[in-house]
């Protein structure tokens, strides 16, 4: 198995101490976990990012001031598509603005299925993506390196994917509807479903597939009912018929995320 390493330095401190912008070797270390071939030929390895002490990354849909991810698998042989399964990512507060993302360390499974699954895999993966503690950073990562079938279970891979936000019927959640009102740039989205409250305080993300910008949303309860608002911009800034069956909604609180796909508009 051949990978790309980036070190991880351990002189943090003293570049901070003489006023130097620390860079990318002073805070992330990226590795490319194999993992293991599934009985249907799925291929399930993972991006395994250490960050120094209190530095953190983004999940895909950041918040407002965060550094959504960008992937790019197109150095890969023999791979036919690519799928993140996300771990269930933590809420960050600064200066009464909300991020959502990780904290020291990610395990970021990855499904890949062959076009081939008879032949090995060979993964590659350039990633641009944000690191941030009392500044952001930005990092580049180019991990690559065979998956082949002969791999072997990964705890640390199986732990993330064990923490991937539950669906929406293990979560008890139901009734989710859509209203969808046009903006002079673009169309307000309410978002209203049952669930059972969390613990602490909630957030909803509203995760469209068109490209937009979304605000954070606005969210309120009425009972066992959670209401979430947000207006979404899309780049040509007018109306637009906003595709609420490809939706995605995601609820965050204190150690729970739940999921749901596709919401009818009422």
């Amino acid at each position: 198995m051949k990978h790309l390493v980036a070190p991880l330095v351990l002189m943090l401190s003293v570049s901070a101490a003489i006023g130097q912008t620390p860079g990318q070797d002073d805070i992330l270390r990226a590795e490319l976990r194999p993992g293991w071939r599934e009985a249907d030929g799925r291929h399930i390895a993972a991006l395994h990012l250490q960050l120094a002490p209190h530095w953190k990354t983004y999940w895909r849909s950041p918040g407002d001031t965060g550094v959504p991810p960008e992937f790019d698998w197109g150095g890969s042989q023999n791979v036919g598509a690519v799928r993140i399964h996300w771990p269930r990512p933590e809420i960050f507060e600064f200066q009464g603005m909300k991020t959502i993302g990780y904290a020291d360390e990610l395990v970021l499974p990855v499904e890949i299925t062959p076009k081939d699954p008879s032949r090995p895999v060979w993964l590659a993966s350039d990633v641009s993506l944000g690191v941030c503690n009392d500044i952001c950073v930005p990092a580049m990562i180019a991990l690559s390196g065979d998956l082949p079938a002969s791999g072997a279970p990964d705890a640390l891979i199986k732990a993330a994917l064990g923490a991937v936000p539950v669906s929406a019927a293990a979560a008890g959640l139901a009734d989710l509807a859509c209203i969808v009102e046009p903006l002079a740039d673009g169309v307000r989205l309410t978002a209203r479903m049952r669930l059972p409250a969390g613990t602490g305080p909630e957030m909803v993300v509203l995760e469209p597939s068109e490209p937009a910008w979304v605000s954070e949303a606005e969210v309120t309860r009425e009972g066992d009912v959670l209401i979430a608002m947000s207006d979404i911009v899309p780049p040509e800034a007018a109306p637009f018929d906003l595709r609420t069956d490809a939706l995605r909604v995601t609820v965050l609180s204190d150690g729970q995320a739940v999921e749901a796909t596709g919401c009818p508009v009422n």
